[in-house]
């Protein structure tokens, strides 16, 4: 991936810096500073066809540093109250540990199991084309990181044990 890099000029920059400052509190520079959207106003919602028996995926050994990423992981997660240990869930998944680029650990869960069980979306995602269509016309754009955006909206809560997945240490569910 190709990296550009633009330089604002002075007038721009000092202005946007003091814009930043001025609304510092409103950024997220550590996991527990989101505490995600109130479940009355949205929530993520499984539809799972009922005629699929649940699937619980045996425990896969993970080596010693993804070990160690995945507990890392998992306190991140619950200092932020991201997640909650479940006991005897109906569905289990494996965390999968990618190395990134930059020499880091990536952890996810394989949802491959539940994924297969509920509907495809009819709505697509937009094209990247009409979305940089969008920004014409408009002076800045800013491709700041959404620091884990997919923490801000939870699951419902009769979903939440569907997304259990199991570690060395315990079984948690988002």
């Amino acid at each position: 991936m190709r990296r550009y890099r633009v330089e604002l000029p002075d007038d721009i920059k000092k202005e946007l810096v003091t814009f930043l400052k001025g609304n510092i509190k409103t950024f997220a520079w550590t996991t527990s500073d989101m505490p995600g959207i109130s479940l009355d106003v949205t929530s993520h919602e499984l539809n799972v066809d009922s005629t699929f028996k649940p699937i619980r995926q045996k425990r896969r050994k993970l080596g010693p540093e993804r070990s160690q990423a995945v507990n890392a992981e998992v306190d991140r997660l619950l200092e932020a109250e991201s997640i909650r240990e479940v006991k005897y869930p109906e569905w289990l998944a494996n965390p999968v540990v990618v190395k990134k680029k930059n020499g880091k650990w990536r952890v996810c869960v394989d949802f491959t199991d539940l994924n297969k069980v509920c509907p495809k979306d009819s709505f697509p995602l937009p094209h990247i084309d009409r979305l940089v269509e969008a920004t014409a016309g408009h002076k800045l754009l800013s491709f700041m990181d959404a620091f884990s955006g997919y923490n801000q909206i939870r699951m419902h809560p009769e979903d939440q044990e569907k997304t259990a997945f199991i570690t060395e240490r315990g079984t948690y569910s988002l």
